[in-house]
Order: structure tokens, then sequence, then C-alpha cells
């Protein structure tokens, strides 16, 4: 399907639905893929990610074999 003809047919269903969480969803969609649009983070999330990082840089955390073996002796109780 062309583009043109892929947009006619998705216009004309946004245009039938009153759905207001589809859409929602979809402006969400589109937003992710606009190249201008940039995520900020907040300055707990800034503090969450340079403590993960500190966690790294000082060996404090788990190998996904680790995590797996974890899991399996969790599932097991």
């Amino acid at each position: 399907m062309e583009i043109a003809e892929l947009k006619k047919k998705l216009i004309a269903k946004i245009n039938l639905t009153d759905n207001n969480e589809i859409l929602e969803s979809m402006m969400k969609i589109l937003e992710i893929h606009n190249e201008e649009s940039v995520y900020v983070l907040n300055e707990a999330q800034l503090a969450a990610i340079e403590e993960a990082r500190e966690d790294y840089r000082n060996g404090r955390y788990s190998t996904h074999e680790e995590v797996q073996k974890d899991i399996k002796e969790w599932l097991k109780k």
C-alpha cells in the first residue's frame, strides 16, 4: 500500500472514532516519531540514572546469567 493511500485510510479511521484513549495513544506514537520532539528528564530521573551509573562503575550490578539464576530460585519457592 502506498503512503498516500495509507494516510487516507488512517485519516478516515481517525475521523470515525470517538475513543479518546485510542486517539491519545495514536498521538503519542506520532509524537515519538517527530524529530523535533525531545523527552526531558526531571531531576529525580536524572538522579536515578546517575546512581545507576555509579553502581555500575563500582561493580554493583548483576549479569544477565546471575539474574536468570535468581529468578529460577525465586520461582522454586
